[in-house]
């Protein structure tokens, strides 16, 4: 049912998202297409943020919250730090199914109990790929998301990538 429904998911960002929209706008309908369907789907589950968190290139060493559906989040995440900024220093999807077992995990919402951290990777102005930002999603049920979210989300990603303007 995972892949169908990712390959719907991915189906439907494809046409939504436009290359002529400023990035903002794109993020934002993004966040609000994956909440949505992962808390109103036959694959439903307490998704309870999902979101941006994005590199300025005037402060590269942290990530400043961008886009997002859920409650009130942190700001500003410093690169290496927590499931975001371990994911953006090491270019690597953080699939954690116990926040509480990670080290340095940050808890914007203390009812959070898993996370999947995807970076969001477009190509530098000298044309090496660079981590912009990462896609966040949190859940309030341990072990919340698994490989097949990891792969259908990774697909999504790929496609923000590349229509979005870093």
């Amino acid at each position: 049912a995972k892949p169908a429904f990712y390959a719907q998911l991915l189906a439907e960002a494809e046409s939504v998202l436009d290359p002529s929209l400023p990035s903002v706008a794109n993020l934002a309908n993004a966040s609000a297409l994956l909440y949505f369907a992962l808390t109103d789907s036959p694959v439903s589950r307490p998704v309870n943020w999902v979101g941006f968190y994005l590199r300025d290139k005037k402060m590269p060493e942290k990530l400043t919250l961008g886009p997002f559906q859920g409650r009130l989040a942190c700001t500003e995440i410093k690169l290496g730090r927590g499931v975001c900024g371990t994911a953006a220093a090491q270019n690597k999807i953080q699939l954690v199914p116990d926040v509480h077992l990670f080290p340095g995990h940050i808890a914007c919402d203390s009812a959070t109990e898993s996370e999947i951290v995807v970076p969001i990777v477009a190509k530098g102005e000298d044309g090496e790929a660079v981590v912009v930002g990462v896609l966040d999603l949190d859940c309030l049920a341990r072990d919340g998301f698994d490989e097949e979210d990891r792969v259908g989300l990774e697909r999504i990603v790929e496609v923000i990538a590349r229509v979005c303007s870093w």
